[in-house]
């Protein structure tokens, strides 16, 4: 009896390995689902599983139409173009059969769109960003350090390596965003990043769809997005249609022989961003740009393949939907292929005409960047529908006039006042996104050798000027890094942010009286700020600099504010005659930043020693 039992024991798991092998592996489909109503009515299914390709697929739903299925040279590849403007939101079944067999089943829906979702007001002038490198802001969840499935482990003493900081970090500290005044935040990368190291940065994307499980997960996102909107601060997402990381799951399988750019001979990109509107550019130098990797950890994308292209277009517009984003900033944006990023910009804002896209175009040179926005006319007939840029020739003339001595005709605040003169040549100067550092440079305080007068002159500066500032977490407590061009530093951990950390600067604990001033300093104006519709999109009118001395207005309506920079080491009694047709009648001035009443109606105003006044004039 002992042996029947142990035969029809081992009969059975038999049976049941032959059942598993016979199973088929998990179909991908990507998107996993979809919305009706959209207004492309086009929608591409990606398949992905076993020697599919020779599969027949079937799609159950009334109004949908399957217009091509797509074979590549990978058999393991199917695509689906099919028209969905017909389609109600619902469930539908999706099979893949092999004659009259089907091998593979798929429940797909169409959801129903959020009421006005279109219609939804992306990032603006009204807004300032707070930018967060998301693994080095808080650990809200410790559990979530150390994941089995990824490769890289959390190792605080790291400077490069993970520290554990999460969305529910974030998500936890939301409170003090709101109470700093910021009304936007933006996110370094937060996909799967399952790179064996470094990965703690995110820009090596191994899963378009899918959180990093170390952050969280999907639905913890979008908890983040909800839990932002309720207290009015918009979540703007990091996305890189540029590249992806070498351990994506993609490198396992190539879906085409033209993925990728250099696919079979990696070669590395040349950095010359000014190639592609060079008129005298060799074509091998703007295709090496384009086409070229950043580092061989960083496979860069063939968005020539059309395929391709429509996956992207749709991941970005299937974030926007499904995690209720206020804005898109596109890491390298120039070093993709130039009309793919038309494209890719246009059918965002065709389904969302009030969003807000910013691009990273690093170039000092306000002709490059002003290329690629939208409305621009380029010599070269190149149309972009990019709404806005980051401003790096403002950020490089802002350290450079902070830092410069005042001696010279053409130094210290006038490296500022003539590059702000270059507006003329982009479209809509009022949308670019200012800033006075972010996560890939030195920190402010550290570029004007931390002396925090100066980064007080530096932030009113962003604030008060024409365009979007935004801001890198810690500048309001002048965080810095000692060790200049470290990113691993740069990103320091934000005080407060882990347990036990001795310094929180979330509640002031033990933070020194310098970083208490600033952080008060800061959110008094940001909060002011709000309410201000002069500095957010009044016209905006310099005047030349002068011994050190900085002045402009900012105008809309009956509401003018004089933003007034001091430099100098001691207090300056400023002329007021040449201001005469701004002030024009207002007689006094109230500082935003200490509530103090000056005087206008005399000949000179007395300005306080290396310290900035902005006057709502009376």
């Amino acid at each position: 009896m002992h042996l029947k039992k142990l035969f029809a024991l081992i009969l059975l798991l038999f049976t049941l390995q032959l059942v598993a092998m016979a199973k088929p592996e998990a179909l991908r489909v990507e998107p996993a689902f979809w919305w009706a109503g959209m207004a492309s009515p086009d929608l591409q299914l990606m398949l992905h599983g076993p020697d599919i390709g020779n599969l027949k697929p079937e799609l159950q739903h009334e109004g949908i139409v399957v217009k091509d299925v797509i074979k590549v040279s990978n058999p393991n590849y199917l695509f689906l173009n099919i028209d969905i403007s017909k389609a109600s939101a619902g469930k539908f079944r999706l099979q893949l059969k092999d004659g009259n067999r089907v091998v593979h089943k798929y429940t797909y829906e169409l959801k129903e769109r959020k009421a006005g979702s279109s219609q939804r007001q992306g990032f603006d002038n009204s807004d300032v960003i707070y930018l967060i490198t998301p693994d080095r802001f808080a650990n809200g969840n410790p559990k979530n350090d150390n994941v089995k499935s990824m490769a890289e482990k959390a190792n605080r003493s790291d400077k490069s390596g993970r520290h554990g900081g999460d969305l529910e970090g974030i998500i936890q500290h939301l409170d003090y965003l709101k109470d700093m005044g910021f009304t936007a935040l933006w996110v370094n990368p937060v996909l799967e990043n399952n790179q064996q190291n470094t990965s703690y940065h995110g820009y090596s994307t191994t899963d378009y769809y899918k959180v990093d499980p170390r952050f969280g997960d999907n639905a913890q996102y979008v908890a983040l997005s909800e839990k932002a909107d309720e207290r009015g601060i918009k979540l703007i997402m990091d996305m890189i249609p540029n590249h992806i990381g070498s351990e994506h799951w993609w490198m396992d399988d190539l879906p085409t022989e033209d993925w990728l750019n250099y696919q079979d001979n990696y070669k590395q990109t040349n950095h010359r961003r000014e190639a592609i509107q060079d008129p005298h550019a060799a074509a091998y130098d703007r295709n090496l740009h384009t086409q070229g990797w950043f580092v061989e950890s960083m496979p860069d994308l063939n968005q020539e393949n059309e395929l391709l292209a429509q996956y992207l277009i749709q991941n970005a517009i299937w974030w926007i939907e499904y995690a209720n984003l206020g804005g898109i900033r596109v890491d390298t944006y120039s070093y993709s292929y130039p009309p793919f990023m038309t494209e890719w910009t246009r059918r965002i804002m065709e389904e969302y005409p009030n969003f807000n896209i910013v691009g990273e175009e690093w170039s000092l040179n306000p002709a490059i960047v002003a290329y690629w926005q939208r409305g621009k006319k380029n010599p070269n007939g190149y149309t972009s529908y990019l709404p806005s840029l980051m401003d790096f020739p403002v950020q490089n003339a802002l350290v450079a006039a902070l830092r410069d001595d005042e001696t010279g005709w053409d130094t210290g605040w006038l490296h500022l006042y003539a590059m702000l003169a270059n507006d003329f040549q982009y479209a809509d100067p009022g949308n670019l996104v200012v800033f006075p550092d972010n996560h890939d440079m030195d920190r402010i305080y550290t570029q004007l050798n931390q002396d925090a007068a100066l980064t007080k002159l530096a932030l009113t500066y962003i604030l008060t000027t024409r365009g979007i500032p935004q801001l890198y977490y810690g500048t309001e407590i002048l965080m810095h890094n000692d060790a200049p061009g470290d990113h691993g530093i740069i990103r320091t951990d934000f005080p407060g942010g882990w347990e036990g950390d001795k310094i929180n600067a979330f509640t002031g604990q033990r933070l020194t009286e310098e970083q208490r001033q600033m952080q008060e300093f800061t959110k008094k104006l940001l909060n002011w700020r709000k309410n201000t519709e002069a500095v957010q999109t009044g016209k905006l009118t310099h005047y030349a600099p002068y011994k050190g001395v900085y002045a402009y207005f900012r105008v809309q309506g009956d509401q003018k504010v004089m933003v007034i920079l001091n430099k100098n080491e001691k207090p300056y009694d400023l002329a007021l005659d040449k201001f005469a047709a701004q002030l024009n009648g207002k007689t006094k001035g109230v500082d935003a930043i200490t509530g103090k009443t000056y005087q206008l109606d005399k000949k000179a105003l007395a300005l306080p020693p290396k310290a900035p006044l902005v006057l709502e004039l009376q």
